[in-house]
């Protein structure tokens, strides 16, 4: 069983940290009516993105409905909060946290009930349904907000019908794509698309959080996890609540093991996290092995190593390719991480010699 802490999702999270500069310059699109109809929100997994995307929706939501009046001034009502924040206890911040406002539209990797678990893509179907909601009537006169949180897990057909959308938006619509890769999306996506990036969490910002969220933590190991997390705050929580640092260890001490893995440990280590209820450690050491692959890619680069670098980027992709084989054809589990061992070990003795 999982400790991870409990922690708001997106939608209903008030606090977003480190992307001051990010919020800043889309309250002043917003403000002064430049606002695009299409938002590409990139960078790593777990810093934010997906908050700041609803943080949006719910400013754009307010000043279209709540927030739709005049001061005494003339001038456009303000939340009296910093960046687009508007009260927790307002009426469109309850909706959207309830994921009941009418005006506004999540696409997400849905439920796959025969398999228990997300699916691995974002399917046309899933889609079609921003087609349907933007040909309604906005329901309290203001935006229609959508947001694809995971728009790089679209599938081809899915990319297509989202395309034809963007190439003519209804007014006063939308819409807000968050992705880890953008480089996934189609290119004529990403062209129609007003690109922001935003940048891994200051070491000080994901420290504060982790105090925050997993007060238990010591220093010693709230340290680990600020390193193995890279910026991330939501992948800090889920080292902190899965044992992902003492998973870590233990795999950079099988791999580290000369003259060559143990078999025995390794089909050991594999056993158990192949069963059922081993799932988060399962995706805890996927993750893992492809963050190490990144390093010893980039260690090798700064070193001028430029063939070492370029393979051990590709086999980051295989093992990266052969896990998501494993989970699409549901193939076992254990054979795919002996594998992964194995061809990382095979590379680790090739470069030895």
């Amino acid at each position: 069983m999982s400790n991870e802490p409990e922690v708001p999702p997106p939608r209903a999270n008030p606090d977003l940290v480190g992307h001051e500069a990010v919020e800043a310059t889309l309250k002043q699109l917003v403000d002064s009516g430049r606002l695009p109809h299409a938002l590409l929100l990139s960078g790593p997994r777990g810093i934010g993105k997906a908050t700041l995307a609803f943080r949006l929706a719910r400013y754009l939501l307010w000043r279209g409905g709540e927030g739709s009046g005049l001061d005494m001034f003339g001038a456009p009502a303000e939340t009296g909060l910093p960046g687009l924040a508007i009260s927790s206890e307002s009426g469109v911040f309850r909706r959207v946290a309830a994921g009941g406002h009418a005006d506004l539209l999540t696409v997400e990797r849905a439920f796959d009930p025969r398999r228990k678990r997300l699916r691995s893509e974002i399917v046309v179907d899933d889609v079609r349904e921003i087609g349907a909601f933007l040909h309604l009537t906005a329901a309290e006169g203001g935006w229609r907000v959508v947001i694809v949180d995971g728009a790089d897990a679209m599938n081809r057909n899915a990319g297509n019908a989202l395309l034809k959308i963007l190439e003519e938006p209804p007014r006063r619509t939308l819409l807000v794509l968050v992705a880890h890769s953008p480089g996934k999306l189609l290119p004529t996506i990403r062209s129609r698309c007003q690109r922001m990036n935003l940048a891994p969490l200051a070491d000080t910002d994901l420290r504060a959080l982790l105090a925050r969220y997993c007060p238990e933590l010591g220093e010693d190991a709230a340290a680990r996890v600020a390193e193995l997390a890279e910026g991330s705050i939501g992948r800090a929580l889920e080292l902190a609540g899965s044992g992902g640092v003492e998973l870590y260890q233990t795999m950079l001490t099988m791999l580290a093991r000369r003259p060559g893995i143990d078999p025995l440990a390794l089909h050991g280590f594999a056993d158990r996290l192949a069963r059922a209820e081993a799932e988060e450690a399962y995706r805890g050491l996927e993750d893992l092995l492809r963050q190490h692959l990144a390093r010893l890619a980039a260690a090798a680069a700064r070193a001028g190593a430029r063939n070492e670098a370029a393979r051990w980027a590709r086999l980051r992709e295989d093992i990266a390719d052969d896990f998501a084989r494993a989970d699409g054809l549901n193939l076992d589990r254990k054979q795919t991480i002996l594998s992964a061992f194995f061809a990382i070990d095979r590379a680790v003795a090739a470069d030895a010699r």
